[in-house]
This record gives structure tokens, sequence and C-alpha cells, in this order.
């Protein structure tokens, strides 16, 4: 684990990351909060890549929770059996567009605690939820962020909570809102975890990971 970067080396390398990339996206796609919500409960242990490919007809037809409750948990898993863990995550969607239309008059809740409450969701995927869609300065960290934070120094910690809280805590707040897709990004594609593109990192003389790739 690398030791804690200061303040104006944190505000050097997200400034790289912004004038790379002004406006980061997830990857996950998704036409509103709720099919959101179903993606990134999807996506745990697979690919964004996959789940798109899963949800393409999908949202067609289920984009709500009551369309989704409607299609049923069969007519779920036709379109999702390419996914791993399909049967668990198809009824934990049945579950939790149950919950939303009979709690949530079909509508998904915009506070982390209602949003962990949903049967598999949790802290990760609401965090991906209140910034994709509310714009809230969520830190969702998954593999990417904690391998890129406790190498690079920007936001170590021993679990996701203790970077997730170095993150908050670290990050010039100009750059919170976007902070979690810039680190995703770098992570998963230059910050790789098996030889990390150090020769065409961004940071690299910023970042304090010892084993740099040639």
């Amino acid at each position: 684990m690398a030791k804690q970067l200061d303040y104006h080396t944190i505000r050097e390398i997200f400034t790289r990351f912004q004038q790379s990339e002004p406006e980061p996206k997830g990857e996950l796609d998704h036409v509103n909060a709720y099919t959101l919500v179903v993606a990134v409960a999807l996506s745990a242990q697979a690919t964004d890549k996959g789940v798109n490919k899963a949800t393409a007809e999908l949202f067609k037809i289920a984009d709500t929770p009551q369309k989704m409750l409607d299609l049923g948990e069969d007519g779920l898993i036709e379109h999702i059996k390419t996914i791993g863990l399909f049967r668990n995550k198809a009824k934990n969607v049945i579950k939790l567009s149950r919950i939303l239309v009979d709690d949530y008059d079909g509508e998904v809740p915009c506070s982390r605690a209602a949003l962990e409450s949903l049967p598999g969701v949790g802290r990760k995927t609401a965090n991906v939820v209140l910034n994709m869609w509310w714009r809230y300065p969520a830190q969702a960290v998954d593999t990417h962020i904690f391998r890129f934070g406790n190498r690079s120094g920007v936001c170590p910690g021993k679990d996701v909570v203790a970077v997730e809280r170095a993150i908050e805590d670290n990050i010039p707040v100009d750059f919170q809102l976007h902070a979690h897709h810039w680190m995703i990004l770098h992570g998963r594609y230059t910050c790789v975890a098996r030889k990390p593109k150090c020769n065409a990192c961004l940071i690299r003389d910023l970042c304090q990971f010892e084993d740099k790739t040639p």
C-alpha cells in the first residue's frame, strides 16, 4: 500500500485526468434510473460489455419495475442467461421490482439507505446510481479503484470503505463528481492488474507504484 499523496499532487493528477476526458461516462447502458439499478446489479462479477449485450433487448420491453414484473422471472432469465449468477440475479431483480412498485410507487429512491435496502443492491451499486443518475458525488469503489488507489497513493486503504473515505477526504471537491469514473477507466485500461501500462500512463511521474513497467 502506497502512502497517501499530498493535496497538490492529487490536484495535478485529476487535472490531467480532466484534461484528457472532461466528461467521463459510465459504460453500462441504461435509459432511466430503474434500468441503471438493474444494469449495475447485473454487473456484479460480470463485464459491462456482457451486461450491455444482455440488456439491449431486455430494456426495450422492461424499462420499469411493473414491466419487469409482467415479464416475470423466467422471461428475465431468457435475456440474462449469458451473465454469471443469472438465476440469483433474476430473483433479486424481480424482488427489487416488486418492492419499488409496492413501496415507492414504481420510482427509484434517491437515498443510499433506501437503495441498499433493495435485494441485490449493495453500497457500490447504490453509489453508482446516486452518482450517475442524480449526479451526487458518491464514490463507487470497485476492484479497479481499489488497485489504483493503493498503487498510486491517491486513495490507499485496507478495504473498500477505507478507500471510499480516502477519496472523499483527499480528492478536491471540484473533482469529486467524476473522480470514481476517471479512476475506474484508468484502472480498467491503463493501471491494469497484470503488467500495468505505465509507459502510457498520464500520471507516471506522480504515481508511487514501485514496480512500474518500462
